[in-house]
């Protein structure tokens, strides 16, 4: 007898001895060809409750990382729930294998059955230990972050909350604010250093564990699913991104310097969190307050296309956004999906700054390609690959972008908008030279690792890396802030190697970007035609789909920001003659 599957709201109260006999069940079923397809819907429907219960209790742990109660749940969910889920499903991937090898694939999983391959092959019982201290070690890394505050104005306020008065102020201003964010990010070093070292030590010993020693490189490259590409190839990519978008980004550098009167930029020039954007002399404000930028970004995207703005309709009406900011919320911005409820979440920090829109915009981009994903039969076959899901979300900033003038119902006055556009396409060709830095960065971690093991080394290895792709900033008489650039790119330390994702999602939107500028209409079919096969295709098929390419050469990275350039020197002109 089949086993009832419960609601989610039941399941998010289940001990494992209350799961375990709905595993049990799908465990002693047979398998044969009238049975396969009712055993996988009811697979599906459980693991999508795994998804959506981390996810909650996750959520709700950074929504107050203050919260004790929400810790504790958190911990609980890692330590007694999540290994258990974690050693049935491999079961399960096992005893799918063996039907798939003796009587054939399922139509349509011929891509997750490559992930499930991976996923068995790479499974060690002795590494469910390991990857809970990662996460708690990931977890302890957000509450220190999320802590960091300092004193401006008589009031204390949020690194997020900073970055307003920061980007208006004059330079003599943004240096103290500089300062101060500075000395307290200093002062959190020694303890992070240490969680670093904790954390390296962790990864390379399940890499060790799976029969990687001494390589977490391509035991991460496995468990990311890397299948189109290599680590030579994510190298490739660094070396093009060097010799195409350097030479571009250093423009905008010089540009800028220009603006504000100086030789070269000083870091108190530059944003005040990466540090690799101009901050903008006259601050764009863009909204008032959470309410303001989703009733506005609905309109938006009603105009990008009708079923986006059911889709995001859908989340708001249902409470699906958290982007305010304040005191012990999780640091930064994701989408994440609960998939029982055939819905996506989306958690951000924003402030009111057109940046804060982009963020929006990009994490709606996450959302729908989960609400596209949502139309395949079972789970297994929604998840894409990393690479194509940011070209979900990035593509989204530049398909919405005709619309953000007030004149659409959107943000900004016109000539507010062309500046906003402006911004956006330099942050896009200052983007890749980071994005490039923070991967070399990492292959040299994991090329070194016992080297890597000494924060101190891992210090020096970033300035070169900073050197080799941003040498346009004057760091003179602040070197020591240099180097918390490593410590600043969270993903670094919570998601190892995902970060070429926003670099080859860049080339794919502006890919389709362009084709946008040709037939707006006929690029979004595409795009979200794309976004609809979710996992049941590899990256050159999910990219040719979209419209775009998926590649790593000089020519295809150099012939993209060839356009984001010529789009930028077109706003630039437009901006000038209207205030001429």
């Amino acid at each position: 007898m089949q086993k009832k599957i419960p609601s989610i709201h039941t399941f998010m109260t289940l001990s494992w001895d209350e799961i375990r006999p709905l595993v049990d069940d799908l465990e002693s079923r047979a398998l044969t060809a009238e049975t396969i397809e009712a055993w996988l819907h009811d697979w599906s429907e459980l693991q999508s409750l795994f998804i959506e219960r981390e996810a909650r209790t996750r959520v709700k742990n950074l929504q107050d990382t203050t919260n004790e109660e929400n810790e504790a749940l958190y911990k609980a969910f890692l330590e007694e729930i999540s290994p258990e889920i974690q050693k049935a499903t491999q079961k399960l991937i096992e005893k799918l294998l063996i039907h798939c090898d003796a009587h054939g694939e399922p139509a349509g999983f011929e891509y997750p059955l490559r992930r499930m391959r991976v996923d068995a092959a790479l499974f060690r019982e002795a590494n469910l230990p390991l990857k809970i201290a990662e996460q708690e070690n990931a977890m302890q890394f957000n509450k220190v972050v999320g802590a960091q505050t300092v004193e401006w104005d008589g009031e204390e306020q949020t690194f997020t909350a900073l970055a307003s008065p920061y980007a208006s102020a004059d330079r003599a201003t943004r240096r103290k604010i500089w300062d101060l964010y500075t000395a307290r990010e200093l002062a959190d070093k020694p303890v992070i250093d240490a969680l670093w070292t904790e954390v390296l030590a962790l990864r390379m010993q399940q890499a060790a564990n799976a029969g990687f020693p001494g390589d977490y490189r391509s035991y991460r490259w496995q468990v990311l699913k890397r299948f189109d590409y290599t680590p030579e190839d994510s190298k490739a990519f660094c070396r093009a991104i060097e010799q195409t978008a350097v030479p571009a980004a250093g423009r905008i550098y010089e540009k800028y310097a220009g603006i504000f009167g100086v030789n070269a930029l000083a870091p108190w020039d530059l944003d005040l969190y990466q540090q690799t954007y101009p901050t903008n002399a006259s601050e764009i404000r863009a909204f008032k307050d959470e309410s303001e930028l989703i009733e506005r970004s609905l309109v938006i995207f009603r105009q990008v296309d009708p079923v986006i703005g059911v889709h995001f309709e859908n989340m708001v009406d249902n409470g699906m956004i958290d982007f305010a900011n304040r005191k012990g919320k999780g640091p930064g911005a994701f989408c994440t999906s609960f998939p029982a409820s055939k819905t996506p979440f989306i958690f951000g920090n924003v402030i009111g700054l057109d940046s804060d829109v982009r963020t929006l915009l990009h994490e709606a981009g996450h959302a729908f390609h989960a609400f596209e994903a949502f139309r395949l039969p079972y789970d297994h076959q929604r998840r894409a690959p990393m690479e194509f899901n940011e070209v979900a979300s990035t593509a989204m900033e530049l398909l919405a972008a005709p619309y953000l003038g007030k004149a659409n119902g959107g943000f900004f006055d016109e000539d507010v908008a062309v500046r906003s556009r402006i911004r956006h396409l330099e942050k896009i060709l200052l983007a890749w030279p980071y994005i490039a830095a923070v991967v070399a960065f990492q292959h040299w971690v994991y090329e070194n690792a016992a080297l890597a093991a000494d924060p101190k080394n891992c210090d020096a290895a970033w300035l070169e890396q900073w050197d080799r792709f941003i040498p346009f900033i004057d760091w003179t008489g602040v070197e020591e802030a240099k180097i918390l650039g490593w410590h600043r790119k969270r993903h670094v330390h919570r998601s190892p190697f995902y970060y070429i994702e926003y670099g080859l999602a860049s080339l794919g939107a502006v890919q389709i970007w362009e084709n946008a500028m040709k037939d707006q209409a006929e690029a979004v079919r595409s795009y979200l035609s794309a976004l609809a096969l979710g996992g049941t295709a590899g990256l050159p098929d999910l990219y040719t789909a979209a419209g775009g390419k998926f590649a790593f050469d000089v020519e295809t990275v150099g012939s993209a920001v060839a356009v984001v350039e010529r789009e930028l020197v077109a706003s630039e002109n437009a901006l000038f003659k209207s205030l001429a």
